[in-house]
């Protein structure tokens, strides 16, 4: 009852300070940062999708602002970085799923029960057997090894997504995201994913229309981290007990015992799969977008800082509710339109860094962090120029600012200059109250961070067990990846005019430190440091 009213409370303060229905508070203190979004957010984009003209449009609106804000041209086309790729679709109904035993074939139906990942070149024909392999990860840091004793060669894995709690967040998260390395040199075939649900932000029943979306892949071979993945299958959680039939365990078993922490259980399936996947392809070509505001301090000024945002969205897919524009509205036009507000307040104001800023709206975000991965391998400036990297996605401006989420806040020194900030501005600077849903390799720093460049993505602050964080994840469950992440939803804009004033003093206090920023000692990424 007690937490229900703090949520109320909270609904109605909110209320006032929100735009609906394309009405504007006449004092809207964010005012031209919401015209950034109304733009990138709006039907005649279709929903920025990469390499389509709404995003080009799009590409083209950032590249005006920042040519407005007196920015430098810092692409290898003006302020444009032109990114290959290619594209695949999923022709559904010349594909199938099947397990197979000595006495019977059972499909699995495409949508209800599995979806095919067309971010990996599959096969267009695979049979073969079937081992579960608990969480797929091999962390010889803390002495974990899923794959220790097996022999998966020619195999398909099946295996539970996310890993022990006691392996660290980020660690973890890191070889979730480089799984597929240690199990293509196991001699694994594809992977077959069960999501557990404490996890999964979209309810089953909205994700499986993605499906239909086309998914990509950098032409560029040196930075695809698929090659050799033959199959890439998610199951549902809610039908995910018929992979289990016959095995001496259940699904409900293995969900009990990841979600206590215990040792999953490794085990042969008494069945194959066939796969046969059709698939529909071209190569096309998308955008970063960058500019530059050089240093003024002749010493540091050849060092960089680069502040991301990724411009794409989901573009135009199944329908849901009678829309079907992936309008990406907090998704992520809200980052670009921080990144655009900000390089327009520095011009305005007149106002430098001792070190250079790049600005960078990066494309193929939503399609694995492709647009982010391809410009830290090809960047416009010197690569080992560059000192920091400060992300902004879906920051979430729901609810009062009190404090900033720091994706990064234990790696680096960078801490330092985000505690400073809260301490000049009252607020609390958190690290991630939700570290099983990923985050952390799930947006564009996590590129850089591979690249051995310090990095951070924040967002507005919340605590686990708050009223903020039902907010947040209700949001989440509703409107993520949905076509009503639009200008017609709820918007706290005093939380995003704070939220952009800390993102600007951050950026400062990084482009200004005596020193550039470092790897804490006991970080397992200072070991990317170049």
């Amino acid at each position: 009852m007690k937490k229900s009213f703090l949520i109320l409370i909270l609904s109605l303060s909110l209320s006032q300070a929100v735009w609906m229905q394309g009405v504007m508070p006449p004092a809207n203190p964010a005012q031209d940062w919401w015209s950034h979004v109304r733009f990138l957010a709006d039907d005649k984009l279709q929903g920025r999708d990469t390499g389509s003209e709404g995003h080009r449009l799009a590409a083209k609106y950032v590249a005006d602002n920042f040519q407005r804000a007196g920015l430098k041209p810092a692409g290898t086309e003006g302020y444009i970085q032109p990114v290959r790729f290619h594209s695949r679709r999923i022709v559904e109904e010349q594909s199938s799923l099947s397990l197979l035993s000595n006495r019977k074939t059972e499909p699995l139906e495409l949508g209800d029960e599995a979806t095919l990942s067309m971010r990996v070149n599959q096969a267009p024909h695979l049979e073969a057997p079937i081992t579960f392999i608990g969480y797929g990860l091999s962390v010889p840091e803390v002495n974990y090894d899923d794959l220790k004793g097996l022999d998966l060669r020619g195999k398909v894995v099946l295996l539970m997504t996310g890993g022990p709690p006691t392996i660290p967040g980020p660690l973890l998260a890191h070889y979730q995201a480089t799984r597929w390395a240690n199990l293509k040199t196991a001699g694994v075939l594809g992977v077959i994913s069960i999501t557990n649900p404490k996890g999964m932000d979209i309810p089953w029943d909205r994700a499986k229309l993605a499906r239909f979306m086309p998914a990509v892949s950098l032409t560029d071979v040196s930075l695809d981290e698929t090659t050799g993945q033959q199959l890439a299958v998610t199951i549902n959680p809610a039908r995910a007990e018929k992979l289990f039939t016959g095995s001496g365990h259940s699904f409900a078993e293995i969900l009990e015992t990841a979600n206590a922490g215990k040792q999953l259980p490794r085990f042969e399936l008494p069945f194959s799969i066939r796969a046969t996947i059709k698939m529909a392809t071209e190569e096309i070509e998308s955008q970063n977008v960058v500019g530059l505001l050089p240093g003024t301090d002749p010493k540091l000024k050849d060092e960089y800082v680069v502040l991301s945002a990724h411009l794409d969205h989901l573009g135009v897919g199944a329908p849901i509710n009678g829309d079907k524009i992936y309008n990406g509205a907090m998704d992520n036009a809200s980052g670009v339109a921080t990144l655009l507000e900000t390089a327009l307040t520095l011009h305005k104001t007149q106002k430098r860094f001792r070190r250079s800023i790049v600005f960078l709206a990066v494309t193929a975000e939503e399609k694995g962090l492709l647009g982010s991965r391809y410009f830290a391998a090809h960047p416009t400036i010197p690569a080992g120029s560059i000192i920091a990297n400060v992300n902004v996605d879906m920051f979430l401006p729901l609810f009062p600012l009190h404090g900033l989420i720091v994706q990064g806040l234990e790696e680096s020194s960078l801490a330092d200059d985000l505690r400073a900030v809260g301490e000049t501005l009252g607020i609390k600077i958190l690290s991630d109250p939700e570290p099983e849903r990923n985050a952390f390799i799930r947006s564009d720093q996590y590129s850089f961070i591979r690249r051995g460049v310090p990095a951070i993505s924040l967002k507005d602050g919340y605590t686990r067990g708050s009223p903020e964080q039902e907010i947040a994840a209700r949001w989440r469950t509703e409107h993520y990846h949905a076509p009503s992440d639009d200008v017609n939803q709820p918007i706290d804009f005093q939380a995003a005019a704070d939220f952009n004033r800390a993102y600007l003093l951050v950026v400062e206090s990084i482009a200004n430190r005596a020193d550039r920023p470092r790897w804490n000692s006991d970080s397992f990424f200072r070991r990317f440091a170049r």
